[in-house]
């Protein structure tokens, strides 16, 4: 797929007359030197003419604080002079909240008035605020931030190379540490380690990251994460995790240099508390890269086009951090019953139509990790092939995944207690439980042991195991049905031999769940299961 190139589509929509062109960017001054660079390479070359309330234009501060007058001068100038005029900030005065319809109404004047002449109106602004009355007269550009090349300049212009205190793949790392970041805060983080110690170093790697942290926290529906969980944090799950290593260096110039497309995504289905968000925090520790983890409830806010307007704030992020990993927690949470959920006059099926169509074509190297508990609840268009690369089913723990789970939270406790502790015993009689759940055995074992005022022992933790009811068993038609959906093929198996110690009978399971579904009264049923496929118990295996 081809690359965007910002210069070569702005051309491309002078050329073809469009009137009203509408320019996103917090690159003011970048975006003018390119829109002035485009204007010179036309044929003739374009006049670029700036305008702002508080100024009025440049060359002569006609139209000061009166945008009306400075609209009705771009109308009527000389249909045959190629003029470009450039409005800075007029998004404010087109948000939903402060809508100024004589301005949208000019603006649609404008339009015609434009579209045969050689004048072209860009609209320059750092967000995107579109009333629908224009959505089809204005094309919308994206300005790009600093790409590789145009760091590795900014870097070389601004540092003597005597203060450059980098080997070569250290200054390749802090190049790509600084993607996502405008250059006014490229060079201002630079900056400060010059000021600071007269040179740049690995450190400052550390610094720019930390940056870009900061840039993240300024929104609220995005996350930065410092993932320090690890593949060893993780209990089981042995094929997801070959999956993984497979893919370790999948966003290498080595993987693009053997022809082999950027990976674009996992959904892992599951249980609760089966450990996919721990995945997806060990999926960014073992590929080194940065985790955004994205609250899809705060994308949809209380005005008109505000929730489509962080979505694409979102996704613009992603793509500047990129390569990143996009964690979007609970997806079925926000999504599930979209389909007839009609509330919010739409707004959810847009977010959702978004999301999904640039998960679909996306080209830059973000990776997708969703995760989901309701698999029923989930838009059938979410589970299509070339959204993700993959889905797995994360299943409640086999008796060997069992035993790993409790060493792994044992060695955290009581980790010089370790070999006197009965794990064998403990997976033994934990059937059913999920990793969150042994977990808090563990811990309600010792609050046991603390009580008593001695060290905790096995027969704590079996205690706390007896007199725990594990979600298996208060919501065992949820979990059989969604066991049941993953052994019909729809999703791959997370672990090994994972069905050995919990499904005896899968096709008694089928007919339980067609009938607990034909009885159920709840709007959004889902469809009856299809036949199962024969599949040997655990005593024949």
């Amino acid at each position: 797929m081809k690359s965007y190139n910002f210069q070569e589509e702005l051309s491309l929509l002078i050329r073809a007359k469009c009137p009203i062109i509408y320019i996103v960017t917090w690159e003011e001054e970048r975006a003018e030197k390119a829109i002035a660079q485009v204007a010179q390479e036309c044929a003739p070359p374009r006049k670029t003419l700036y305008y702002d309330l508080v100024r009025g234009f440049e060359h002569n501060q006609e139209g000061k604080n009166n945008l009306l007058q400075a609209l009705q001068i771009v109308e009527n100038s000389d249909r045959q002079m190629p003029n470009i005029y450039v409005f800075r900030d007029l998004h404010r005065r087109l948000a939903a909240q402060r809508l100024d319809e004589i301005l949208v109404r000019q603006l649609r004047n404008l339009y015609r008035s434009l579209r045969n002449s050689r004048k072209t109106l860009i609209l320059l602004s750092p967000l995107l605020e579109m009333p629908s009355e224009l959505e089809e007269q204005v094309a919308v550009l994206y300005f790009p931030l600093p790409e590789t090349n145009e760091i590795r300049h900014i870097i070389e212009q601004m540092i003597p190379s005597e203060q450059l205190r980098l080997e070569s793949n250290s200054l390749e790392q802090l190049i790509k540490a600084c993607m996502g970041m405008t250059r006014d805060r490229i060079c201002h983080t630079l900056s400060k380690s010059i000021v600071q110690k007269h040179f740049l170093n690995e450190s400052d790697i550390d610094r720019v990251l930390i940056e870009k942290q900061k840039r993240i926290r300024q929104t609220e529906f995005l996350e930065f994460f410092t993932p320090n969980e690890t593949l060893d944090s993780i209990g089981g799950l042995d094929n997801f995790k070959l999956w993984l290593m497979q893919r370790q260096q999948a966003f290498s110039d080595e993987a693009r240099a053997f022809g082999l497309p950027n990976p674009r995504g996992v959904l892992l289905l599951g249980i609760q508390g089966t450990g996919k968000s721990l995945c997806a925090k060990a999926i960014a520790n073992l590929w080194r890269l940065p985790l955004l983890r994205l609250d899809v409830g705060r994308l949809f806010g209380s005005l008109v086009g505000q929730s489509e307007s962080r979505t694409r704030q979102t996704i613009q992020l992603a793509e500047a951090l990129a390569p990143c990993i996009l964690w979007i927690d609970e997806i079925d949470k926000a999504f599930g019953g979209i389909a007839n959920s009609m509330g919010d006059s739409g707004t959810s099926q847009r977010v959702l139509g978004t999301l999904l169509t640039w998960m679909q074509e996306k080209s830059s190297p973000v990776f997708v990790v969703a995760t989901a508990n309701n698999i029923h609840a989930l838009p059938p268009e979410l589970l299509r092939k070339g959204r993700f690369d993959e889905l797995f089913f994360i299943n409640l723990p086999t008796y060997e995944e069992r035993k790993e789970i409790f060493l792994l939270h044992l060695k955290r406790f009581r980790p010089v207690e370790l070999p006197s502790f009965d794990v064998e015993q403990m997976a033994e009689i934990s059937k059913e439980f999920s990793g969150a759940e042994i977990e808090q055995a563990i811990v309600e074992g010792m609050y046991r042991a603390f009580h008593e005022q001695r060290d905790v022992i096995t027969d704590d933790i079996l205690g706390a195991i007896r007199e725990t009811y594990p979600l298996a068993s208060t919501a065992r038609e949820q979990i059989s049905f969604m066991q049941a959906w993953a052994t019909q093929g729809r999703a791959r198996s997370a672990s090994r031999g994972e069905m050995g110690d919990k499904v005896t009978d899968i096709g008694a399971m089928s007919k339980t769940i067609n009938k607990s579904l034909e009885k159920s009264t709840t709007k959004h049923r889902p469809l009856p299961l299809p036949p199962l496929p024969q599949i040997k118990s655990s005593v024949d295996q």
